[in-house]
């Protein structure tokens, strides 16, 4: 199973320059020994050529494999996509906005994705909706709703890894789902030995291809607590993985 991090979970190491974003790569990279990273459209100082054909170049330098672009929200898509494209990233994550008051809120979404999904079929770069606390989809059964509103080949998921691991291999959210996103906050769900829920989760993993994304709601938190829930994550993995 291959584990990236988001650059949202250094979110403020990178606004207040203690952290550049060619600075966070090789953190990936030699710090946090990771597989690859998910690029946050709101971290690029910048989105000429030349710089995202530095950011590619240094990726590939370190061994890092860029996992995917995500976008600040569905009006992020076209910039978003491009970048995907030169960069070489496989997929574009993205999350629906806040519920607000309009009753037609649901539909403008929708019918905004459908564009979006037409032109990422265009520039061949799949589109990953998260499931998140707080959107419009918030729940998988919301994923599934709007999957068929668009009805687009080119929308796949970024499913919660708890609900990706809880779900039956065969429902259609997990076919659909082509990263797992894991917050820091959750990693202590796959840390206990003997937990019947955490043996659950493990198993629910088992076999899954794409890559798992370490995340973090609180972009203040310290990178030692970063590093602590990633060391959890690969123990548990690998504990799991002795034990077949």
């Amino acid at each position: 199973m291959k584990i990236a991090a988001s650059s949202a979970s250094f979110e403020s190491a990178l606004a207040d320059g203690t952290l550049t974003h060619l600075e966070w790569l090789d953190l990936c990279a030699a710090e946090l020994g990771l597989d690859g990273v998910l690029l946050d459209l709101r971290h690029f100082p910048r989105l000429d050529g030349e710089y995202l054909a530095q950011v590619k170049k240094t990726a590939c330098d370190l061994g890092l494999t860029v996992a995917g672009i995500a976008l600040d929200g569905i009006s992020a898509a076209a910039p978003g996509l491009d970048a995907a494209v030169t960069l070489g990233a496989p997929l574009a994550v993205l999350s629906a906005p806040a519920p607000g008051e309009d009753a037609g809120e649901w539909n403008a979404f929708a019918a905004a994705l459908k564009a979006a999904s037409s032109d990422a079929k265009r520039r061949n770069v799949p589109l990953a909706l998260r499931n998140v606390p707080g959107t419009l989809c918030a729940s998988g059964d919301d994923l599934k709703r709007l999957a068929k509103d668009v009805d687009s080949s080119w929308l796949r998921f970024a499913l919660a890894v708890t609900d990706l691991a809880a779900i039956d291999r065969s429902d259609a959210l997990v076919l659909r789902s082509i990263a797992g996103i894991c917050e820091v906050d959750d990693v202590e769900a796959f840390a206990q030995p003997g937990d019947v829920l955490a043996e659950i989760l493990l198993e629910g993993l088992r076999g899954f291809r794409g890559f798992i994304v370490v995340d973090r709601r609180d972009a203040r938190g310290d990178r030692a607590a970063f590093h602590r829930a990633l060391a959890r994550l690969r123990a548990s993995l690998a504990r799991r993985e002795a034990e077949r």
